[in-house]
């Protein structure tokens, strides 16, 4: 075990979960509140994104490492993910919504596995299982006290989550690669730009008249600038996590999010929940653990795969000269 490596990702992965559980409960706020407007949700936080890092990507001028359209696709396949979660909050459950970080597990480490070379061990595998079993834990606890009897839509949210869960792999193995061979606050910013465009396209055909709608008041506003200060916070961390332990471990670490969740029912509002929820938190955080060991193999390559990756990397990166970090 790579001790520094691994203390610093289980930090930064729960720091992010944590962020993620405050956006889960921020926009199950605006739900409840009959706000019909996924999209405008995540748009400030793109808006932040491109400012604060393209401020400083144009004090630096640095020569463009990566094509523009490549950036695009990033942030539409985003954008999708974001308002793909948010939406199936109107019409599912809690539980639902757990399947997110579920399924998004197997779609990660297929794309690492075929785009980046990324090599599986046993140690590795075993930390998944258990990290899978941790959540399972989870959904038959609230099976078992009816939590999925919540929602207008249970289906429509399940088809939501999974068709969400499945952009948001594409996105973190695309941004996982960025950050790896191009510049981050180059992908920061070309993200948060793109991201905001695409937002404000979306928003002004689909969510126009929803926004219209909004009796706009301190309340009202509040948890929209919660959002947009914790996604700035949540994309600034992921880019740090992903080169440092990759997407899997990000996605790993985002299956306590739920659990933080418990736990502030639990000891914030006085909510009284299943003893499996605790046995669940402890065992997805020992599969955390099992998963951070021996990280060294997941960088090992052979000689013609490293080949592939430096050629995928040619094609992708502008010109001749050699990437910054």
């Amino acid at each position: 075990m790579t001790t520094k490596k691994t203390l610093i990702g289980l930090g930064l992965g729960q720091t992010i979960s944590l962020i993620s559980t405050f956006l889960s409960f921020t926009a199950s706020e605006i739900a409840r509140k009959g706000i019909n407007a996924p999209t405008s949700q995540s748009f400030l936080g793109y808006v932040t994104l491109a400012i604060v890092y393209g401020s400083i990507m144009l004090y630096r001028r640095p020569a463009i490492q990566v094509k523009w359209y490549n950036y695009f696709l990033l942030a539409l396949v985003d954008v999708e993910a974001n308002f793909l979660v948010v939406k199936a909050y109107q019409h599912t459950s809690m539980t639902s919504v757990m399947l997110l970080d579920c399924w998004a597990i197997p779609c990660v480490m297929i794309l690492t596995w075929v785009f980046l070379k990324t090599k599986y061990r046993l140690m590795k595998i075993s930390g998944v299982v258990i990290c899978i079993l941790g959540v399972i834990m989870v959904v038959f606890s609230d099976v078992h006290a009816g939590d999925r009897a919540g929602g207008s839509n249970p289906v429509k949210g399940d088809f939501l989550v999974l068709a969400g869960a499945t952009f948001y792999a594409v996105s973190n193995v695309s941004e996982e690669f960025l950050v790896k061979n191009a510049d981050r606050i180059e992908l920061m910013s070309f993200l948060g730009l793109f991201g905001a465009i695409i937002g404000a396209i979306q928003i002004s055909i689909f969510e126009r008249g929803a926004l219209n709608a909004i009796h706009w008041s301190t309340e009202t506003v509040l948890p929209y600038l919660g959002i947009a200060i914790g996604i700035f916070l949540f994309y600034s961390l992921l880019t740090v996590l992903l080169r440092t332990n990759g997407s899997t471990m990000f996605t790993l670490s985002l299956l306590t999010s739920d659990m933080w969740a418990v736990l502030i029912r639990t000891f914030g509002y006085h909510e009284k929940v299943d003893w499996l929820y605790f046995l669940a938190f402890a065992t997805t955080a020992t599969g955390l653990i099992i998963y951070s060991m021996k990280e060294k193999d997941q960088e090992e390559h052979k000689s013609g795969e490293v080949v592939d990756e430096e050629a995928a990397r040619r094609k992708l990166l502008d010109g001749d000269d050699e990437p910054g970090s």
